[in-house]
Order: C-alpha cells, then sequence, then structure tokens
C-alpha cells in the first residue's frame, strides 16, 4: 500500500470515529435532560431511567434536537419551558462531550 493510501484510510478512520463520537455526546446529552426531566416530573430509579431513554428515542424523529425539546415541553407542561430547557441542553452538552471522552472503549 503506498504512503497516499495510509493517509487516506487514516482519514476515512479519524473522521468515522469523530462521527461516531458526536453520536455519542449527542445520545448522552439527550439522556441526561432526560434524566433532569424526569427529576421534575418526580421520576426516580427505574422510572427516570426509563423515562431517559424516550427522551434519547424522540432525537431520532427529525434533525436536530428540536424534536426532543418539543417533547419535554409536551411532558413538562408548566414545569419548564422550551427557553429553559435549551438551556439546561446547553449545559449538558459540556458533561455530555466529557463523560463520552474519558469513557474507555
Amino acid at each position: 500500500m503506498s504512503t497516499f493510501d495510509d493517509r487516506e484510510n487514516a482519514f476515512e478512520n479519524k473522521f468515522a470515529h469523530d462521527e461516531a463520537m458526536k453520536f455519542k455526546a449527542e445520545a448522552r446529552t439527550n439522556k441526561l435532560l432526560g434524566l433532569w426531566a424526569a427529576g421534575l416530573l418526580g421520576k426516580s430509579g427505574d422510572d427516570a431511567e426509563s423515562y431517559a431513554k424516550e427522551v434519547v428515542k424522540a432525537d431520532f424523529e427529525e434533525a436536530g434536537h428540536e424534536d426532543v425539546v418539543r417533547k419535554l415541553v409536551a411532558d413538562l407542561g408548566d414545569k419548564a419551558d422550551a427557553d429553559t430547557i435549551r438551556a439546561e441542553r446547553a449545559k449538558l452538552v459540556a458533561v455530555a462531550q466529557q463523560q463520552v471522552m474519558t469513557e474507555v472503549d
């Protein structure tokens, strides 16, 4: 294999790895946001974990995270508005990225 092929493979592998990490961080952000919302709803333990999984699944409806925001607005009612949810999500993005980066595969 030539040096060019080696470099091409390395770039492709790095791209694939970076995309996988982005996906994991996004899913982790949604899980953390789901756990936060579960707390507002008075859920704990297995109920909170189950609810967090529902929030993660909600993100597959469309591109971006507005599908998750809509779900949480509907579920939380007067406990949190869309801006509050977006602000909490923004805080949790960094937490999720740090958690994903420190995990051992």
